[in-house]
């Protein structure tokens, strides 16, 4: 949609791996520099580890880029989510190797007799698995038996496993120590820093042909930095979606408020389902108990709740409490508060008819906001289905008022 606008030629921040687009950091530098040198040292197995989006397959998309097919021959298999004999045969495949057996010990013989030639014509095999942590223990030990294809004097096939901190983790297990143990190159990818986010940015804009139609003045960037925390795939994210902003406001410079625009619209876009978030059903469960507590579940559920069957509310009705009370306890809650004055407050509005839609004449204008301000800061709000007198207790993730209410008249829903 900008393209044109900026004078892009394509999109500079694509989450797609693109090889025009590479940029190595410090950081991606030092990883590469480290993947190099296991490979040329022939180590054996190498260990990539990094959180998500810290630019693993691009590292690792650059040394393979980097090894020539006269001295090396590469194979990269990104889906590991295979059954040992799966995988076997998946890198018989992407080694070109022509075999039609379905036996894990045929497949093995075939990739040594491979790997035999490749080391007489001189050439390196390198093996990558990329999001190596979504390995089986099992299937890891098929990994390792793959490296025991050796001569007196050099392994045959170099392995790199790449993942998530995660692998790191699963190679300590007991089982896979003989594996561990002969990890002799591990790097582990960390986020990049301030100046070469700003970098990264300048780069793919670079790249993108935009020619200067575009500015991220410092304050933006710092912004921007702030947000991604230096994540490469957070930093695209983000850019791409403030350069839709800044198009839609005919602007060639990037200000902090539309970045901050940019990350509100993000924040949105990701918030999972109430009922997916984690601390929702332990709050519903609360708020059953709670319920029960207070007498809101009766064997006859079609008759409504009398004043009377509430606890500590009398026949003769509950006295209102005092709009002074009412505003230093709301001020003083934050969103998903509980306790002493969330059971009390649920217990009057009940009894006084709050969510049964009732007129009352004993709320004033200033009670109501007060009330309002209290369920607002209580995290309090019925569950919107009809005829319910059931209230969750919702813990907010977010800014969330209160449902609007008559500030006079009826005062239910």
């Amino acid at each position: 949609m900008y393209l044109d606008f900026y004078g892009f030629t394509e999109k500079p921040f694509n989450i797609t791996p693109n090889p025009r687009f590479v940029f190595l950091s410090k950081i991606h530098r030092e990883a590469f520099a480290h993947l190099l040198y296991g490979v040329r040292d022939r180590a054996g197995f190498i260990e990539l580890t990094g959180e998500v989006g810290t630019g693993k397959t691009t590292v690792l998309r650059t040394l393979l880029g980097q090894l020539d097919e006269e001295g090396y021959r590469t194979a990269l298999i990104f889906n590991p989510r295979l059954s040992a004999l799966e995988l076997l045969g998946a890198v018989c495949r992407e080694f070109g190797i022509p075999t039609e057996s379905r036996s894990t010990a045929q497949l093995h013989d075939d990739l040594n007799a491979f790997l035999l030639e490749e080391n007489a014509a001189g050439r390196t095999v390198v093996l990558v698995i990329d999001e190596a942590q979504n390995l089986e223990p099992g299937v890891l030990e098929q990994v390792r038996l793959i490296s025991n294809l050796e001569t007196k004097t050099d392994k045959l096939i170099q392995i790199v496993l790449a993942g998530q901190p995660e692998l790191g983790e699963m190679l300590e297990r007991q089982e896979l120590r003989q594996l561990n143990q002969r990890i002799t190159v591990r790097y582990h990818l960390l986020p990049m820093d301030m100046e070469d986010t700003g970098a990264y940015i300048a780069h793919r804009l670079a790249v993108a042909g935009g020619g200067g139609a575009v500015v991220f003045p410092s304050a933006a960037l710092k912004r921007i930095y702030r947000f991604s925390a230096g994540y490469p795939r957070l930093i695209n994210i983000v850019c791409d979606r403030v350069l839709l902003v800044a198009y839609s406001e005919d602007k060639r410079e990037v200000s902090s408020e539309m970045i901050a625009t940019a990350i509100r619209e993000l924040r949105r876009q990701v918030r999972r389902p109430l009922w997916r978030r984690p601390r929702f059903w332990p709050a519903v469960a609360g708020t059953a108990a709670l319920c029960l507590a207070l007498g809101f579940f009766a064997l006859d559920s079609s008759a409504p709740p009398t004043s009377a069957s509430l606890p500590g509310v009398t026949a003769t009705g509950v006295p209102l409490p005092s709009e002074t009370d009412l505003r230093k306890i709301a001020s003083s809650l934050q969103p998903g508060a509980r306790g002493t004055e969330v059971t009390q407050l649920q217990t009057f509005l009940h009894a006084s008819g709050w969510y049964e839609g009732k007129p009352s004449g004993i709320f004033d204008q200033a009670t109501v906001a007060s009330i309002r301000k209290f369920q607002a800061a209580c995290g309090l709000e019925q569950d919107g289905m009809p005829g319910s007198r059931t209230l969750l207790l919702l813990y907010r993730e977010g800014e969330k008022s209160a449902p609007a209410r008559p500030a006079k008249g009826k005062t239910g829903t």
